[in-house]
């Protein structure tokens, strides 16, 4: 098993915000960085989408723990199985923080080309999220 995780980021937005906003998969176009990915797809659970041109990424929302933890797993057409947590807690009625927990089942081999890329990927949606003004 791979974990990885990224950085931790503040948000200046109340938890209950970031939450709702991550719940509706339709919001996650806005996190990914927009040259590297195509073919975009989503509806309120779940949403897939094309890296570089290559592998296509299904995310589908399992469980969440209102306002504070979404738990989502990778979808039959992903090229390994893997889960992504994305946990928030409140650091006051109006600024929370963040983090996401990768867990992937990847060969050796997978494991050194795909560590780099995702652990990137991983903070820019964290960095990315820390500038999103409107999370309604």
């Amino acid at each position: 098993m791979t974990t990885i995780e990224s950085k931790t980021v503040r948000v200046k937005n109340s938890s209950q915000e970031v939450f709702l906003f991550l719940k509706d998969m339709n919001n996650f176009y806005q996190l990914l960085p927009q040259d590297k990915v195509s073919d975009f797809k989503s509806d309120t659970g779940q949403c897939s989408f094309r890296v570089q041109g290559a592998v296509v990424i299904p995310l589908v929302q399992v469980s969440v723990n209102e306002f504070s933890h979404i738990h989502i797993k990778s979808g039959d057409s992903a090229p390994f199985p893997f889960t992504l947590d994305i946990n928030i807690h409140s650091l006051s009625e109006e600024e929370c923080e963040g983090n996401l927990v990768f867990n992937g089942e990847m060969n050796a081999f997978l494991r050194m080309m795909a560590v780099g890329p995702l652990t990137n990927l991983f903070n820019y949606i964290a960095n990315k999220l820390v500038e999103v003004k409107s999370l309604s």
